[in-house]
């Protein structure tokens, strides 16, 4: 179960004097993942944006991943890290943790939690509460692999505002220029345009079938072009035809066809 104070922590730029050296290399401290769900979740939406984004060199998606954010919480270690999180404008390496005082004081841009039925309450009560007032991560969004809950949050002079959701139910992120939407039962990033981000595999599948199409457009451009030079020696020949059996029509006539005017 994951602990969180009644008042959320203060951040590390409003608690830490100058002269306290913070630790650095911190290592991660997650407890195991619930279920299948969340763990196939989780690893979906990183994997789906670091592919769509692949040749982006500032910013950083991970999951399940500890976010340290000041001393008092090194102390009482009573924070888990988000499900899934992504920083912009951040060095695009690995990581064992994010300690925010050695990422140049940056929070989350953007928070995803996999509610459960032991989690549900706090992701929507104290977690809700830390990432408005103390992180001000501008969006956020949970999900319930389960149920299909899925509501999402922009913040709004300091504010959580409840985001409404287009036709087909998508949220928009107003930091990633992304939707957030549900496909076959999971939560998957969706274009501005409407696009469903597909997986590696997908695309490959998607290429390789529009390779095959051009394949047979260009087959039966082939054959369509073969046709209409077959259809042009036809007519050739039967004009042809036509023409020598006019020609000896008029001989048979006495007439030279030679011999008529153009």
């Amino acid at each position: 179960m994951v602990r969180l104070d009644a008042n959320p922590t203060q951040a590390v730029s409003e608690t830490v004097p100058d002269e306290i050296k913070l630790p650095t290399n911190l290592y991660s401290d997650e407890p195991p993942l619930e279920t299948d769900f969340h763990r196939e979740q989780i690893d979906l939406l990183i994997r789906l944006l670091k592919y769509w984004w692949q040749d982006r060199p500032d910013f950083y998606i991970s999951g399940n991943l500890t976010v340290y954010y000041n001393e008092q919480q090194l102390k009482k270690r009573d924070f888990r890290g988000p499900d899934v999180f992504v920083v912009l404008g951040a060095e695009k390496r690995d990581r064992r943790s994010w300690a925010v005082w050695e990422e140049g004081g940056k929070y989350p841009n953007v928070v995803i939690e996999f509610l459960s039925s032991s989690t549900a309450t706090v992701d929507k009560g104290k977690k809700k509460e830390l990432y408005q007032e103390v992180w001000r991560v501008p969006d956020y969004f949970w999900f319930h692999p389960e149920t299909l809950e899925f509501a999402g949050f922009h913040l709004v002079s300091g504010r959580y505002q409840a985001l409404s959701p287009t036709e087909a139910g998508w949220l928009w992120s107003e930091q990633l220029r992304l939707y957030l939407g549900i496909h076959k039962q999971q939560l998957r990033w969706f274009t501005a345009e409407g696009q469903l981000i597909p997986r590696p595999e997908e695309q490959e599948r998607q290429t390789k079938e529009q390779a095959e199409q051009a394949r047979e457009q260009a087959e039966q451009a082939r054959e369509q072009a073969e046709q209409a030079r077959e259809q042009a020696e036809q007519n050739w020949e039967r004009e042809r035809q036509r023409s020598q059996q006019l020609a000896a029509l008029l001989r048979s006539q006495g007439i030279d066809p030679d011999q008529l005017p153009e």
